[in-house]
């Protein structure tokens, strides 16, 4: 991959992941074991609401720049 500002074509691919929300939840488990028995720890198992995002970028050894393709 070239760089678009200096030209150079060192340059190297990164990718960061970013993960919102709840996985598991003990107390959730814990209420649902109480309510449903041992199915309910499944319950805090659910992971609710997580959410999981990759972002591809490249980064230029010689001037540092970040841009994506």
């Amino acid at each position: 991959m070239i760089c678009p500002h200096c030209g150079d074509d060192h340059c190297q691919m990164i990718s960061e992941v970013e993960t919102k929300g709840k996985d598991f939840s003990v107390g959730k488990g814990f209420c649902g074991a109480i309510l449903l028995g041992p199915i309910g720890i499944l319950c805090g198992a659910c992971g609710e609401g997580k959410q999981v995002k990759t972002k591809h970028y490249w980064v230029c050894e010689r001037c540092g720049r970040k841009f994506q393709v």
